[in-house]
């Protein structure tokens, strides 16, 4: 949440090494480096890597969502984006779209998970990620959602989050079938661990952004064990 003096800078010189990297060349950077070597090893391709800028250009443009489909397709390029060029290192044709689809469905439901959780926390920082469309019908005015006197509608727009998260949890589930066995057992882990954040989240209602939602390290080992067995199960 900290502060960048220049966006559109940092932004340009974030473009300017990826695509050195992904060209071949030697940024100076270790991180832009490795980048680029692990795009060729893996043939990533390209559009995933530029659509995760993209998703950094939404934000150091101030941009939010008006309407529900600008949520989501916010969250493919911050989150589901990743989750193809995840799907591609586990090893995942870069041709089976329709596997990349559940990958991205599955980052989806990362980043509305934490939209859930962080609605008070991106507050203070001046954003927001619910849609427009969606404080109108909660009748909320907009930048108003933390007052004390919406919370009860805040709570609905939580839910809402959660379901959402829920069903794109769902089809991630479906893609990790074709995972060999330790990527499947750790994305299921993952999908659990997430999802109990939205699920938490949509459980404690009102009272959900008076302290930040967090999954205790026994649940996760819960969650480590309960995937093991699902993995098991293709």
């Amino acid at each position: 949440m900290s502060a960048v003096d220049d966006p559109a800078e940092r932004l340009a010189r974030i473009a300017d090494l990826t695509t050195l990297a992904l060209e071949g060349q030697a940024t100076g950077d270790r991180a832009f480096d490795a980048l680029g070597s692990v795009a060729r090893e893996c043939a990533i391709p390209h559009k995933y890597i530029y659509d995760l800028i993209e998703g950094f250009a939404l934000d150091a443009s101030g941009w939010h969502p008006r309407t529900e489909q600008d949520l989501l397709k916010y969250c493919y390029h911050v989150a589901g984006a990743v989750g193809c060029m995840m799907a591609i290192i586990m090893g995942v044709d870069p041709d089976d779209e329709a596997t990349l689809e559940r990958a991205a469905d599955l980052g989806k439901a990362f980043q509305l998970a934490n939209i859930a959780r962080d609605i008070s926390e991106d507050d203070a920082a001046g954003r927001c990620y619910i849609p427009d469309e969606w404080l109108a019908e909660a009748d909320i005015p907009p930048g108003e959602q933390m007052r004390p006197f919406y919370r009860s509608r805040l709570a609905d727009i939580g839910w809402w989050l959660a379901d959402m998260a829920e069903d794109y949890e769902a089809s991630g589930r479906i893609g990790a079938r074709v995972l060999p066995f330790r990527a499947r057992w750790a994305v299921l882990a993952a999908a659990g661990i997430y999802g109990d954040i939205a699920r938490e989240v949509a459980a404690r209602g009102q009272a959900a952004w008076d302290h930040r939602v967090i999954v205790s390290k026994g649940a996760k080992l819960k969650w480590i064990i309960k995937a093991l067995l699902q993995a098991t199960r293709t």
